[in-house]
């Protein structure tokens, strides 16, 4: 699983002119995508990650301050560009796999607490945020798994 997290002020993710999610103040978009062997403990692991890094303003956490996130599915986190001009989708898991997936993240946040509001999995959306810092980070269960380096 491969997660962006951008720090934002304020963020809506819009359907055919519909906003479907939205959040004010300060919180987190996480655009979500999904490979192969990824499973619920994957999703949650990650769930607890982004709810309680602190990377909000004072250095406070999700968890800390009670913000919100807006959670969006994005297979295309798992393109890859390294050959040819046409990106290759074959490391995103496809939406059979990945969509329950994306929702045990999503229920893992807000079993955590989290109020968190999605986008519509699989709909061509608009992603609208005020990114705040700018703080961007990528989460990735893979290298979550190795150890840091001295």
């Amino acid at each position: 699983m491969r997660i962006v997290l951008q720090r934002v002020i304020r963020a809506a993710v819009t359907v055919e002119g519909e906003t479907v999610g939205a959040i004010d103040g300060p919180g987190l978009v996480a655009l979500v995508g999904v490979t192969h062997d990824d499973d619920d403990a994957t999703a949650a692991r990650l769930a607890e990650r982004t709810w309680n890094l602190r990377v909000l303003a004072g250095e406070r956490s999700c968890s800390d301050l009670g913000a919100p996130v807006l959670a969006v599915s994005q297979f295309t986190l798992y393109g890859d560009a390294r050959r040819g001009r046409r990106p290759s989708w074959s490391a995103a898991a496809p939406g059979p796999v990945s969509e329950p997936l994306f929702e045990a993240y999503v229920r893992a946040l807000r079993e955590l607490g989290a109020h968190v509001e999605t986008g519509r999995f699989g709909a061509m959306m608009q992603v609208e945020l005020v990114n705040d810092g700018p703080v961007t980070l990528v989460l990735d269960s893979a290298e979550l798994e190795r150890p840091r380096r001295a």
